[in-house]
């Protein structure tokens, strides 16, 4: 199976955003990637202000074009994370799709990044998002999928629960900050790996974004990370695709050789 991370550099342009994510997803069919991924909110960086403008239905203009891109090349997409409008709430919602553009799960981010860093000022996706409830894998022709975005990372319990739904590739759409990332991205993305004896797909934001006062930076550093944590692909610095070819026997060996997820004592809801 081999994968397409496309790295980003949002920002409060749709419609260049849109014409950035196309042209990776085209790099991606390309290279003949099985599935690719976007980076958290690749359609729209900026100013919170225009969240509620922004945010479109499901099904909606984003996710139809990213369904036709889908069967157009034949290709699995992950859809990163998009500003889904439900009603009068928002939500932090990443979509995949099938080599036929057939939608096949949606994830609402459950936890919201809501964070004092110095330098910079408060980030709260609580003034604008809602929070998601429901924990999402999908059954594809690769293995079970999990989802999640970019803070979830940081609340293992729902990484081992996406495992014990059966997941064998997890999927981690982020905008990580720069601040947190520099010391923590690494750490984490090859954590819930090693936990869970999963891979992990992390596309990620690279580069500066938002007004220049508000010294807003995004780490990149997309990453590939094996069941046994080792670290398959890395984007480099800016914009681009970072490929990784997964072994899925690969989770089954490691599984079998190191059977931590059958040693449970705890119910992870505990």
């Amino acid at each position: 199976m081999k994968v397409a991370l496309c790295q980003m550099n949002t920002g409060d342009d749709v419609d260049a955003n849109r014409l950035s994510a196309a042209e990776l997803l085209e790099a991606a069919a390309a290279d003949a990637a099985d599935l690719a991924a976007l980076p958290e909110t690749w359609t729209y960086m900026g100013s919170a202000r225009r969240h509620s403008e922004v945010a479109e239905p499901v099904p909606g203009p984003t996710s139809e074009w990213l369904a036709e891109l889908a069967r157009r090349h034949s290709m699995w997409i992950l859809g990163g994370s998009i500003l889904e409008r439900d009603g009068e709430r928002i939500f932090n919602t990443s979509l995949l799709f099938d080599r036929a553009g057939e939608p096949v799960a949606r994830y609402r981010k459950i936890h919201l990044f809501d964070v004092d860093l110095p330098g910079q000022p408060p980030l709260r996706e609580s003034f604008t998002y809602s929070p998601g409830e429901e924990v999402v894998t999908a059954g594809t022709e690769f293995g079970r999928i999990g989802l999640s975005i970019c803070y979830d990372l940081r609340f293992p319990e729902l990484y081992r629960i996406l495992a014990v739904h059966g997941a064998e590739i997890v999927l981690v759409p982020s905008a990580f900050t720069y601040e947190t990332g520099k010391d923590h991205w690494d750490v984490l993305v090859r954590a819930r790996a090693i936990e869970n004896l999963t891979f992990v797909l992390a596309p990620a934001q690279w580069g500066t974004w938002g007004p220049v006062d508000q010294n807003r930076r995004c780490y990149g550093n997309s990453l590939a990370v094996d069941p046994w944590g080792r670290v398959l692909a890395r984007a480099p610095e800016g914009v681009g695709v970072a490929f990784a070819e997964l072994d899925l026997e690969e989770v089954r060996r490691v599984r079998e050789r190191l059977p931590a997820l059958r040693h449970r004592r705890l119910n992870p809801s505990c």
